[in-house]
């Protein structure tokens, strides 16, 4: 009871703060979580659940990962023939980089009911979750009934995982970013630099990868609740990350992702399901999933009908009802798919498309996300799949990719040959070309519609060249942040340190 008290007046103590508390506009302890909240391991339990909720909401409010992950460098083009066609065209708006055009509402649908890309501006959701985690984290160490030892350090693992994971999402969106770690945060700061920001989430996930299990043997939590493979796999994905910004440090970064990557495969924890299973791997909850945001219409999950990549590039019989579904919304450039799937003995080529791959129209579809049933009946509904954020394949082509920059080329192939024996594609051999850049290509076609894409490009700075990107922005333009997105001014209340990005205040020119 003292505790209640105590919690409560501290609660009310925050809103007579200053109102730089609400430069974040996070939530109260009691908004998030309630005081009396923590009170067993359940409650622990549902709040991890609800914490992962909160940065899925920011994929679903908008169609999140084709906006940011895929369209941007302009491989996507959409079908004028198709249902509502203006309404589509922000792919090629995105491709061009005209984010302020699409943000200012040029396009149909996009700053309304539908598309909300306003939305990605808004950092909000993530700070909500970090601030839910630091509390989490906090009341773990206080002590909570019925929690064990053990589960206290794996309940801290997976919180600690879900605001690095935050500030990751972050960093890629806007570049630097407000960094903070104590539960009850109250006073303004500044932006920090983002590879400064990474390599604090690295060291505060190492002191937590150990404390966690590599993997659920509960199949309903495989991928869907935090693990050490999700850990390892944001590790990866970070260090990669600062390797590009971060040059003079890059072999530190690559070395510790190839470490990090063998030590992820000799776990045993998980493996690549062959391709004639791929609908088990994109319905969820498999052994190649890292970490995903499972979504099931048995469960009664509630997807945005425009959240899923799957609703550009799918028609009939996959989307319905046919009269307005007879072609796909948008396609991917039959160029560039030639580019990237040249080899005809690669089973993805006919377990993720149609047979118009290269048909350069609507006549496209991407089935590489329509492998699972949906309800029946004329409806428009997408396949009943995942929403996928880490996944073996991905970490082994990472671990690969830091293998060949780090002078580890045999092992580096070795790991590119996992991938593509699966996918039933011939091995690579020196005779193909460049190692780095055949294990690029390979990404781009192992990823392909899972939000990977435009990232992979700004990191390795191939999105300087023509030879690998559509849209090609100038060293002066890249430096100046033409590869993130604008940040709300709502971030400007209430803190007189925060500063929003350069190159879009000045017009994205």
């Amino acid at each position: 009871m003292k505790k209640v008290i105590i919690y409560t007046i501290i609660i009310a103590a925050t809103f007579c703060l200053p109102a730089c508390k609400k430069f974040l506009d996070v939530q109260p302890l009691d908004k998030l979580t309630g005081n009396n909240y923590f009170q067993s391991k359940d409650d622990v339990v549902a709040n991890i659940y609800n914490l992962s909720r909160i940065v899925f909401n920011k994929y679903n409010e908008t169609h999140y990962i084709g906006a940011t992950g895929e369209y941007r460098s302009g491989e996507v083009l959409y079908e004028s023939q198709s249902d509502h066609a203006p309404a589509r065209s922000f792919v090629e708006v995105l491709g061009k980089n005209n984010l302020l055009t699409l943000l200012s509402g040029g396009v149909p649908w996009v700053n309304d009911i539908n598309y909300n890309f306003y939305r990605i501006t808004d950092w909000t959701g993530y700070y909500q979750a970090i601030q839910g985690a630091n509390i989490l984290i906090a009341k773990l160490d206080e002590g909570i009934p019925g929690v064990s030892e053990a589960e206290k350090k794996s309940f801290k693992a997976e919180a600690a995982f879900i605001r690095s994971l935050s500030y990751f999402i972050m960093v890629r969106l806007y570049g630097n970013v407000v960094y903070y770690t104590d539960p009850f945060h109250s006073a303004a700061l500044p932006r920090e630099n983002f590879v400064s920001v990474l390599n604090k989430c690295i060291a505060d996930l190492k002191t937590y990868k150990n404390d966690i299990a590599w993997t659920y043997t509960d199949p309903a939590l495989k991928g869907v609740r935090a693990s050490r493979g999700s850990i390892v796999a944001l590790m990866m994905e970070m260090n990669m990350w600062n390797a590009g910004f971060d040059p003079n440090n890059a072999k530190k970064y690559y070395e510790e992702t190839a470490d990090l990557g063998r030590e992820l495969i000799a776990s045993n924890a998980y493996r690549l399901l062959p391709i004639n299973e791929w609908a088990t791997v994109i319905k969820g909850r498999s052994d190649e999933s890292l970490f995903e945001f499972y979504r099931s219409i048995n469960y009664g999950d509630a997807n945005t009908n425009l959240a899923p990549v799957a609703d550009m590039f799918l028609h009939y019989p996959y989307k319905r009802p046919e009269y307005t579904h007879r072609v796909s919304f948008a396609y991917y450039r039959g160029e560039y798919m030639q580019k990237i799937f040249q080899d005809g003995s690669d089973r993805r080529i006919t377990t993720w498309f149609n047979e118009d791959i290269f048909a350069d129209n609507g006549k496209f579809m991407m089935l590489k996300f329509a492998q699972n049933s949906f309800s029946t009946g004329e409806e428009d509904a997408n396949p009943d799949n995942t929403f996928m954020i880490f996944r073996y394949g991905g970490e082994i082509l990472l671990a690969a990719e830091a293998m060949a920059n780090s002078d580890q080329d045999n092992d580096a192939i070795k790991l590119l040959n996992m991938v593509r024996l699966r996918a039933g594609a011939s091995p690579y051999t020196p005779s193909n070309g460049n190692l780095k850049d055949f294990i690029f290509y390979e990404r781009s076609r192992e990823l392909i519609g899972e939000g990977h894409h435009y990232f992979d490009l700004v990191r390795t700075k191939r999105i300087l060249s023509s030879q690998w990107s559509y849209n090609v922005l100038t060293a002066d333009k890249f430096n100046r942040g033409a590869w993130t997105w604008p940040i709300s001014s709502n971030a400007l209340n209430n803190n007189p340190y925060m500063v929003l990005n350069e190159y879009w205040v000045n017009g994205g020119n």
